[in-house]
């Protein structure tokens, strides 16, 4: 049994949580699956609204103070040379990192190079990190928390520099050969991956943010896309004690033959299963409610209930403060919605709002 395997050494007891979790996410997993498949009316909006939490979560965690409102002026207005504090530059740099994975996560290797890329690229912005912007941390760096009275305490002691390389080089191999034989579940071979990262440490910093930027990529690469819609870095802020008390339960007894990480596996497998609950009832809102309409599209769906049916040149005499090429972006999102239906074609075309 290898060194790894052997922290997954559980008793009969574990082993059922792990597998009554396990089949209760694969299980959502496929059903997701084929929505997305089928009908993507909602998931545009879903996506965008976890990206801002996850952006803020991922950042305050690690001590950002700027919420979610912000966040989305910051983004909305964005010019790089305007990011003059450390709260921006980060948050800039994690919406960078965050969107390339969704974006390309087929395409993104589990590799020294491309791991080193991903922390290169999340800390682009931040001035103060230039020195050691994607490479292996050269000095200790033990995770402490700091308290009221201004006292620090080790949390956990992570890698010495020294030995970050072969460290690293041994979890990538194990987790990508993993992957491979598929005889270990992707989800324990992912909760794994993510417990020894964060271990390692292997950066001087933005370790935390990064192995959150990683959950989302391998998940993703197993075929878990709807952790997309719905934001883990969210519910990490929001359980915070939980998740460094399952660290740190495995971490108190690192590099001796005690090293369990049961508390870390079962922490993982559960926030997963509560994101599910929390995503299902977000995504029925959607459904029963429709999509997010901005204060534009408010104003045109109010003006149709009341005067329907129109036609697009009865929208532009009222709405002179518009393009009409706006309208036409707005009356075609509103029946993408389902909000309203149209007879007819182009401007002879008349807008109604639609029965239900």
């Amino acid at each position: 049994m290898d060194k790894f395997q052997k922290k997954l050494n559980f008793d009969f007891k574990t082993n059922q949580l792990i597998l009554k979790r396990i089949i209760y996410i694969d299980t959502f997993k496929g059903k997701w699956n084929i929505v997305e498949q089928k009908e993507n009316v909602y998931l545009k909006e879903l996506r965008k609204i976890a990206t801002i939490e996850s952006v803020g979560s991922s950042t305050r965690i690690e001590g950002a103070q700027m919420t979610n409102d912000e966040i989305v002026e910051l983004l909305k207005n964005m010019e790089i040379t305007n990011l003059k504090t450390r709260d921006q530059q980060e948050i800039v740099g994690y919406f960078d990192v965050l969107e390339l994975i969704y974006e390309s996560f087929n395409d993104i290797t589990i590799s020294k190079n491309y791991i080193q890329q991903l922390h290169q690229r999340l800390l682009k912005y931040s001035t103060s990190d230039d020195r050691h912007r994607g490479d292996y941390k050269t000095l200790s760096n033990n995770v402490v928390a700091n308290y009221p009275d201004g006292i620090q305490k080790v949390i956990f002691t992570t890698t010495e520099p020294y030995l970050v390389e072969n460290e690293m080089s041994d979890l990538i191999n194990w987790t990508n050969q993993q992957f491979k034989i598929n005889e270990i579940h992707p989800l324990v071979i992912i909760a794994l991956f993510i417990y020894e990262f964060l271990s390692i440490h292997p950066f001087q910093d933005g370790n935390g943010r990064l192995s959150r930027l990683l959950t989302n990529l391998l998940l993703l690469k197993n075929d878990y896309l709807f952790v997309q819609y719905i934001s883990f870095e969210n519910l990490i802020e929001q359980k915070k004690k939980s998740y460094y008390e399952a660290l740190i339960d495995g971490q108190k007894d690192r590099y001796t033959d005690n090293e369990q990480i049961n508390s870390w596996i079962i922490f993982f497998l559960s926030s997963i299963e509560t994101l599910i609950q929390r995503l299902e009832q977000k995504y029925n809102v959607f459904k029963s409610k429709g999509g997010y309409l901005n204060e534009r599209q408010k104003r045109i769906k109010n003006f149709i209930e009341k005067e329907q049916p129109i036609k697009l040149s009865d929208l532009s005499k009222i709405f002179t403060d518009i393009s009409i090429n706006t309208l036409k972006k707005d009356l075609l999102y509103l029946k993408t919605e389902q909000i309203i239906a149209s007879i007819g074609k182009n401007r002879g075309a008349i807008y109604m709002i639609k029965e239900k």
